[in-house]
């Protein structure tokens, strides 16, 4: 069996670690939607640009033409 005074201090080591692992969450947890800490977040980022871009590019590429296939 294992040695109860070594269990309790895990169990002491444990409980230590559990409260500041609460701390750490209740205090610096995101406030708010997570989506308005993003937004704009790429504004005038030449890069971010030209993915867009690009992604236009390919969704325009995969839509049906007009003409009907003929």
């Amino acid at each position: 069996m294992s040695d109860p005074l070594t269990i309790e201090t895990r169990l002491e080591s444990l409980e230590r670690e559990m409260a500041e692992l609460r701390r750490r969450l209740n205090g610096s947890g995101p406030s708010g939607n997570w989506l308005d800490s993003i937004v704009g977040s790429q504004q005038n980022e030449p890069a971010f640009d030209e993915v867009l871009k690009l992604g236009r590019e390919i969704r325009s590429a995969d839509r049906p033409s007009d003409n009907g296939g003929a």
